[in-house]
């Protein structure tokens, strides 16, 4: 991530700019106090930090309910250009890049990817993580964020409410993750049968490369456990099958789906199927 910019920008009213002259004196000549339209003043984001810290303090002091309004705008607008000056708003939206490493819970050795996206809503980012991993979108999802449950409503029909859960198909990456850009987890499961949870870590918010298409598949390793193998335990069993041609299951296994190579994984193709994206079955009622 490139480092914080030296200042950031905030826009005050005429009498917000007065009582911020009032608090930090120091930075009076700096204010435009005599022109009346709303200015944009550059600061330093410790300018901002002591703007805020001295508003808020002012608030409950302060001897006219206009000013007391003036000093809670102030301790807002700051807020903001702080957010905008550091961790995730240090990037503006247009140029942000989310990173994300993707793990398949319990599986030894580890299933991974990690992609860069934009933002997007959960349902998008769905797509992405199924692309990338080399899922079919055959089955039922939703993501677990803290204690809260995201899905969509139409797949999910009746156990959205009844689950409590909250639309994915509305809420955006950029509603979920910490303005401080700090790293941070949730998990996603797919296939409610076989229950395939991932653990979604986003590690960073990084600047569009000028001409590069999003979203990639930056690396990875292994290979997607194939659809409706049993799980974790029964892809197991698979591999073990696979393995050994004396196996009572090889040969069934090998007329299912053919040969298989766990730790074939290809980025490139990765990021090709990501750009593709997948098919709309929201009319399906899957299993």
């Amino acid at each position: 991530m490139p480092p914080p910019p030296q200042h950031a920008s905030a826009k005050f009213s005429q009498a917000q700019r007065k009582v911020i002259a009032e608090i930090v004196p120091e930075l009076a000549d700096r204010l435009k106090l005599g022109e009346k339209p709303q200015r944009t003043i550059l600061f330093t984001p410790a300018e901002l930090k002591t703007i805020q810290r001295k508003a808020s303090a002012g608030i409950r002091q302060a001897s006219t309910g206009m000013k007391r309004n003036s000093l809670r705008h102030v301790t807002d607008l700051t807020a903001e250009a702080l957010d905008r000056s550091q961790g995730i708003g240090s990037i503006p939206a247009s140029e942000r890049v989310y990173q994300f490493k993707l793990t398949l819970k319990d599986s030894r050795p580890p299933i991974w990817r990690r992609i860069q996206v934009k933002d997007c809503t959960l349902d998008k980012l769905h797509e992405r993580i199924q692309t990338a991993m080399g899922w079919t979108n055959s089955h039922l999802h939703h993501f677990k964020i803290g204690e809260q449950l995201y899905g969509d409503p139409l797949l999910l029909d009746e156990n959205f409410d009844e689950f409590g859960y909250e639309d994915s198909t509305s809420t955006r990456i950029s509603h979920i993750l910490p303005r401080t850009g700090k790293r941070f987890r949730f998990e996603y499961e797919y296939d409610f049968g076989d229950s395939w949870w991932h653990d979604i870590l986003f590690e960073d918010s990084v600047r569009a490369k000028p001409g590069d298409r999003y979203p990639v598949c930056v690396e990875g390793e292994r290979a997607c456990p194939p659809e409706d193998v049993g799980g974790i335990p029964g892809y197991e069993e698979y591999q073990e099958a696979m393995a050994d041609p004396e196996h009572e299951c090889h040969e069934e296994y090998l007329d299912w789906r053919g040969p298989f190579d766990p730790e074939a994984f290809d980025a490139t193709k990765a990021t090709r199927r990501m750009w593709r994206g997948l098919p709309n079955w929201r009319s399906e009622r899957w299993i």
